[in-house]
């Protein structure tokens, strides 16, 4: 019965057995997308789960997984899945795609845009969307997993697949952590992770050497003022004006103290205070996000902003003991860091395998930040996190000429062509696993 499960397994799978060249792969990458990943695809995207809530989508990752002869594991860090395939002697390699949806509600006019609701964290019923391009994640790690899973006579090693929940609002990759994923299955000798880029044109793929997203915290500021009539304000200390003078003040870090040289971002998201026209209140509430792309910037950035904070209360005469509260979330996401070395390996083998015009250089057009850092910083694992392009090359060209512009993430409108961005993320990922490895 073993063995007749065996067939029955492997016959079940459409690749051929044991492709050499680089043109088989991508051949046998594009019947399995046209047989089997482009449903998968569209069934991720109508169906789209928040963050600590994916249990559909992982159950359904999970069974498409283990159907190929993985060992799955469910329930890790909340709703996250390890799957795990041993081949031999070789390195642990792990590839990472994160699972959840936004709460946006879908306006981008595709034939199976979402319309799935959910409650919300707060209690709210909310439009659900996979606005990010986690649809096009998780089917493409199902699509490494079916071919790698077909082709066991070209590698050699351990190969870790893991389907990420709470990516878009935490605590995701730290709460897998924390449930000693590493303990429990082996830490990986190397990381791999994908994202799908609306930025780039479709199919083509992005290796950033050095840190293709920011670090984030999460900082509130409580300024504490005297409360009084708004006809006396002599009487009191405006919380609201000492606030705005902050907000303005903090502008200068960047500005003035960071060196033109290091890439930080301080945005203030939110300033909150008062209840009435004529009432001078006790209180202002600012929410900042802060972004950095290693330690020493990170340091030096929340360092000033809590000498602006306090300076600028002192300044306006505010007592020692109402002096501004600076919170640093505990909860700050580390940047995430490309191994040079391993970036540059897995460079040349994708220009060779899927040719020079395959990869195209970064953008580096923002702060973006990510939560795979958590698996590689502490311990450090070599790892490479790259994109691939989700947007055909005729809507750019579109925009430039004055149509409608490219959508970004998290909008209503995001939409991405998914043949070839999961096509090639799963040849990029399967190239790179291939390479580091090699049948013993």
């Amino acid at each position: 019965m073993k063995n007749l499960s065996a067939v029955l397994l492997l016959s079940s799978l459409v690749f051929t057995i044991a492709p050499t060249s680089a043109s088989e792969i991508s051949s046998d990458i594009d019947q399995d997308y046209q047989q089997h990943l482009a449903p998968l695809w569209d069934h991720f995207h109508r169906n789209p789960e928040l963050s600590l809530m994916e249990h559909k989508t992982a159950k359904r990752l999970a069974k498409e997984i283990e159907s190929v002869g993985f060992k799955v594991t469910q329930g890790i860090g909340g709703t996250g899945i390890v799957a795990i395939m041993k081949n031999g002697a070789g390195p642990m390699v792990m590839v990472r795609a994160d699972m959840d949806g936004l709460p946006v509600v879908e306006l981008s006019g595709l034939a199976n845009a979402s319309k799935a609701k959910m409650i919300d964290w707060d209690g709210n019923d909310v439009g659900v969307m996979h606005a990010c391009g986690h649809d096009v994640h998780i089917t493409s790690l199902v699509g490494t997993a079916r071919y790698m899973a077909a082709n066991k006579d070209k590698w050699s090693g351990t190969l870790m697949l893991i389907g990420q929940p709470a990516e878009e609002r935490g605590p995701g990759a730290s709460a897998m952590m924390k449930d000693n994923i590493w303990k429990k299955f082996g830490k990986p000798d190397y990381a791999l992770a994908l994202h799908v880029d609306a930025d780039s044109i479709a199919g083509k793929v992005t290796v950033d050497e050095g840190s293709p997203y920011a670090g984030a915290d999460t900082v509130d500021i409580i300024v504490h003022g005297i409360g009084a009539h708004g006809a006396y304000p002599h009487q009191g200390k405006d919380p609201i004006v000492i606030g705005a003078q902050i907000v303005t003040n903090l502008q200068t870090i960047i500005s003035r103290e960071l060196s033109p040289r290091d890439a930080g971002v301080i945005t203030v998201g939110a300033f909150h205070s008062g209840t009435k026209h004529n009432i001078i209140s006790e209180q202002a509430r600012l929410q900042l996000t802060v972004r950095s792309l290693n330690p020493r910037v990170r340091e030096q950035l929340l360092s000033a902003i809590k000498r602006i904070a306090i300076g600028t209360a002192k300044t306006a005469g505010v007592p020692d003991d109402k002096l501004p509260e600076v919170i640093v979330s505990a909860e700050a996401y580390p940047p995430t860091f490309n191994d040079k070395n391993l970036a540059q390996r897995l460079k040349r083998i994708l220009t060779t395998q899927m040719g020079a015009d395959a990869l195209i250089p970064p953008s580096e057009s923002g702060m973006g930040a990510e939560d795979f850092g958590f698996f590689t910083t502490a311990p450090y694992i070599p790892s490479v996190y790259f994109s691939v392009g989700g947007t055909p090359k005729a809507d750019f060209e579109r925009a430039q000429a004055g149509g409608p512009a490219v959508a970004s993430h998290h909008s209503p409108q995001f939409k991405i062509s998914p043949e070839p961005a999961v096509k090639s993320g799963v040849e990029a990922t399967v190239h790179a696993l291939i390479d580091l490895m090699p049948k013993k």
